[in-house]
């Protein structure tokens, strides 16, 4: 059954917030496949197959998104990702420390789903998770987000 579930894709080079967002998904009894990219160019690389990495299949239908992330950052990966015909239409958040009202708009302008600025504390983390599960299982309206 794990294999219908909605697969996720976060991006964030950030160990630690990458295992605040493990608990967090743990905490709420999220079990669809989680999978990360350090940065944009990997998370092509993921979503494409290319330059020897393997393809995640099916493709996620929702990215977690870090704006700051090194050699790619999110905004550039969120240009490249809405210019490719097989990806443009992939639901991205923003999930990121940045508060500037500029990267806030510039996000928006390439058509996100939402900005959540990274919480501080592992419950934090998990309180925000549980508002993401929510918001998906109505915007999805199907059994694949457990």
């Amino acid at each position: 059954m794990a294999n219908n579930l909605l697969s996720i894709l976060l991006i964030d080079d950030d160990n630690v917030d990458i295992q605040s967002l493990q608990r967090g998904f743990q905490k709420n009894n999220m079990t669809n496949p989680l999978f990360v990219a350090n940065d944009g160019m990997e998370a092509l690389d993921k979503l494409r197959g290319t330059n020897g990495i393997e393809k995640i299949l099916p493709t996620p239908r929702i990215i977690l998104l870090d704006l700051n992330v090194t050699r790619m950052n999110g905004l550039e990966f969120l240009k490249e990702l809405r210019a490719d015909k097989e990806l443009h239409s992939a639901n991205v958040f923003v999930l990121t420390s940045s508060e500037k009202d500029k990267d806030r708009i510039d996000a928006f302008n390439y058509n996100v789903a939402g900005y959540i600025i990274k919480p501080v504390t592992v419950e934090s983390f998990i309180k925000a998770v549980a508002t993401l599960k929510n918001f998906w299982k109505l915007s999805f309206k199907d059994d694949n987000l457990k």
